[in-house]
C-alpha cells in the first residue's frame, strides 16, 4: 500500500494542481497514481486520449510534442481549463536509435525534437506562468544516459540538454519562487523494454550484474523520488540531478567482479 504523507492534517499535495506529461506510460502511470493518492489534482498529458484512461486523472490533454501547433493549443487549454499549475512533471520521452550506427539525420532530428525541443517548448510558457504566480516546483524525468554513456546517443544528448535546462530554471527563476530538479532513472521494466525483450528474452537477467543492488529499479521507486522533489519536503532543493538507478552510475560493478576479483 502506498503511504500518504500528511502535514498538519492534510494530504501532502492537497489543493495542488500537478501537470504530468507522458501520463499514460509505464512510469507516468505510477507518478499519476502516487500524486493522486497524496491528494493532488492531476492533469494528465499524453500523445493520445486513449492513453489517458487512468481514474486518477482530473483533467486530460492530448497533444504531440513533435507538433508545435499541437503544443501551443495544449498550453492554452491547460491554462484555460486547469489554471497555472502548482507543479509540473515533465516525464514524456522516447528513444529507439540505440547506438551510433543506428543514427541518421531523421532519427537525430526526431529524438532531439521529442526529448528536448518539444519538452522545452511545452514547459517554457508554463514555467514562466508559474514564475509570474510566484511559486512552483518543476521536475524533469531525464535518464542515466545523460550522466554516462549507456547507448541511445541522440536521446542521451537530449536528456543532457534537459539537465541543463532544469539548472537554468533553478538559477534564473529561484528568486521568483520556482524550484527545478531532475530525476535520472536507470532501467525500469516498462513497455519501453518490450522491443529488447523480443530480441533477447534473457536480457533483464543480464542487467542484474551491472547494478550494485542486484536489480533494476521499479516505477514506484522513481515516482517516490519525483514526489519528494516536487513536494515541500524538498523546499531547499533546487538544481539537483538525482539518479534513481540502483547504483548504476556510482561505479562499474563488473570491473570489480571481473578485473579485481572481489
Amino acid at each position: 500500500m502506498v503511504s500518504r504523507p500528511k502535514f498538519e492534517g492534510r494530504a501532502e499535495f492537497e489543493g495542488k494542481t500537478i501537470v504530468v506529461t507522458g501520463a499514460g506510460g509505464g512510469l507516468g502511470t505510477a507518478i499519476v497514481a502516487l500524486l493522486a493518492q497524496r491528494g493532488a489534482r492531476v492533469v494528465g498529458c499524453d500523445q493520445s486520449g486513449e492513453a489517458l484512461n487512468s481514474p486518477h486523472l482530473a483533467s486530460r490533454h492530448a497533444f504531440d510534442l513533435l507538433d508545435r501547433t499541437s503544443i501551443d493549443a495544449a498550453i492554452a487549454a491547460i491554462l484555460d481549463r486547469d489554471g497555472v499549475p502548482d507543479i509540473l512533471i515533465n516525464n514524456a520521452g522516447w528513444t529507439r536509435a540505440e547506438t551510433l550506427p543506428a543514427l541518421n539525420s531523421d532519427k537525430i532530428e526526431q529524438e532531439l525534437d521529442l526529448n528536448l525541443t518539444g519538452v522545452m517548448t511545452f514547459a517554457d510558457p508554463l514555467v514562466k506562468a508559474m514564475a509570474t504566480q510566484g511559486s512552483g516546483s518543476i521536475v524533469f524525468i531525464s535518464s542515466v544516459n545523460a550522466i554516462a554513456h549507456f547507448g541511445n546517443p541522440a536521446y542521451a544528448a537530449a536528456k543532457a540538454g534537459i539537465n541543463a535546462y532544469a539548472k537554468a530554471i533553478a538559477v534564473e527563476l529561484g528568486r521568483s519562487g520556482l524550484r527545478a530538479n531532475v530525476v535520472c532513472p536507470g532501467s525500469i521494466r516498462t513497455a519501453a523494454w518490450d522491443h529488447r525483450l523480443a530480441k533477447d528474452p534473457e536480457i533483464l537477467g543480464k542487467l542484474q550484474r551491472l547494478y550494485p543492488l542486484g536489480r533494476i529499479v521499479n516505477a514506484s521507486e522513481v515516482a517516490e523520488a519525483v514526489a519528494f522533489l516536487a513536494s515541500d519536503r524538498a523546499s531547499g532543493v533546487t538544481g539537483v540531478v538525482m539518479p534513481v538507478d540502483a547504483g548504476l552510475t556510482a561505479g562499474c560493478l563488473p570491473f570489480i567482479d571481473d578485473i579485481l576479483g572481489a
